[in-house]
């Protein structure tokens, strides 16, 4: 069954072509999907529309199209609730920055879903957080309020690539605070069974920093040396001690 739209007004306004041509990259696409990669899915997407969804992990990313989360947390269909705006910000609690679909997604993520993680990702060379250090164009009202949830982030410093990596890791720790502010969210935390982390993902070279909450710090997280110390018992032990 097929929703009747009157598509008129929208073509006129906007002057588009919108028949599904065979040499329309967008639909190149979607057959692509229909009749490649869902024929191998298909049993797990009926089983996840039987059985409902179940993911783990909240992941709060940003908008950039260079940060995949399915292909940075080798996951698939059913394993994530993905959030993304830009910045990987969260709003207040208070919807002091008025109603967001962020907030509602934390919200049901936690309440309905029972998510066991949330992962606040940041990234290099984030957009969102150059934006901070510029001057906006007038029209971007909306985006100019939004990224105020990452003002107390920015250093009072020259504008320098350093500064712009050390603000992407401060907005993360930031949002991490700030989800501690949703009375859900704290007392699943407290009660130890939420569990929060802070990652700032370095798209260049494909590393993952994660948040140290004790020291404030983000640690280089590399799987060759988790790979060598799984199989080195006693890998990182001073013997001498």
């Amino acid at each position: 069954m097929t929703a009747e739209w009157n598509s008129s007004a929208l073509l006129t306004t906007a002057g588009a072509d919108y028949s599904m041509t065979s040499d329309d990259e967008i639909f190149r696409r979607l057959r692509r999907f229909q009749t490649r990669y869902f024929p191998r899915l298909r049993r797990q997407f009926e089983n996840l529309v039987d059985r409902g969804q179940r993911p783990t992990v909240l992941f709060i990313g940003c908008s950039d199209s260079r940060v995949v989360p399915y292909l940075l947390m080798d996951s698939g269909p059913g394993e994530l609730f993905v959030v993304r705006n830009i910045g990987n910000f969260v709003p207040p609690f208070d919807a002091s920055h008025g109603y967001h679909g962020t907030a509602a997604s934390i919200e049901f993520a936690v309440l309905n879903l029972e998510v066991r993680e949330i992962i606040v990702c940041g990234h290099s060379h984030c957009g969102a957080i150059r934006a901070l250090y510029t001057e906006l164009p007038p029209e971007a009202r909306h985006m100019g309020k939004w990224l105020e949830l990452g003002r107390a982030a920015v250093l009072p410093v020259t504008l320098s690539e350093e500064a712009l990596r050390r603000t992407e890791q401060r907005a993360v720790a930031l949002q991490i605070e700030r989800l501690m502010d949703y009375p859900m969210v704290r007392r699943r935390v407290e009660a130890g069974t939420l569990y929060l982390r802070g990652w700032h993902y370095l798209i260049e070279e494909g590393k993952v920093l994660v948040l140290d909450v004790e020291s404030g710090r983000f640690e280089s997280f590399d799987a060759a040396d988790e790979a060598a110390r799984a199989n080195d018992p006693l890998g990182g032990i001073n013997q001498l001690q």
